[in-house]
């Protein structure tokens, strides 16, 4: 449930204390293990870290107008969610490494990017926190810059394939205009 709130503070405040006693736990995680050039503040109605604009202008490709995100916290109708931008990238933080971390105890509810839980019990609050600890700034913006259309073909670390996937929406649009110019009016 996305929070009309526009401060952390008066978000947490809505949340019934038993979540938001979750929350702050949680939260706390993140900050103990968050790279410093991160910023906190309120992100999609939920709790949010994330790359200020004033560190990469571009913003989130799909709104440019807010900042990239790196995680965020929810509190929603059945259950409350961390969500790790850092889970869609492989390697390092990715999916299967939470999965391969998390320990063989705890049931491990999650989705693409997001683990879900209803009390701290159900959390690996370690493995979340080497999550987030393992990627710095600097390697969010790289792992963003291979899947982010807008600058795929620039980043140095994007691979030739990544960069050829990324050029043929630019190449087909190219030629489908270039025939259109080159095809007679139609007479009517």
């Amino acid at each position: 449930m996305q929070s009309k709130a526009t401060t952390v503070a008066q978000y947490l405040k809505e949340l019934p204390a038993d979540r938001r006693v979750m929350l702050e736990t949680v939260a706390k995680v993140v900050r103990a293990n968050l790279d410093p050039r991160l910023a906190e503040g309120m992100s999609y109605g939920m709790m949010g870290w994330y790359v200020p604009h004033s560190v990469f202008p571009l913003g989130y490709h799909c709104d440019p107008k807010a900042p990239l995100p790196f995680a965020g916290l929810a509190s929603q109708k059945n259950h409350c969610s961390l969500y790790l931008m850092t889970a869609y990238a492989e390697g390092t933080t990715g999916e299967a490494w939470i999965k391969k971390a998390w320990p063989k105890g705890k049931k491990l509810d999650m989705g693409k990017s997001c683990i879900r839980f209803k009390s701290l019990d159900d959390l690996a609050l370690d493995v979340i926190g080497e999550a987030v600890r393992r990627v710095p700034l600097d390697a969010h913006l790289a792992w963003y810059a291979t899947i982010d259309p807008r600058q795929r073909t620039q980043h140095p670390r994007a691979t030739a394939a990544q960069q050829s996937k990324a050029s043929k929406p630019a190449a087909k649009k190219a030629a489908a205009k270039k025939a259109a110019a080159k095809k007679p009016a139609k007479k009517k």
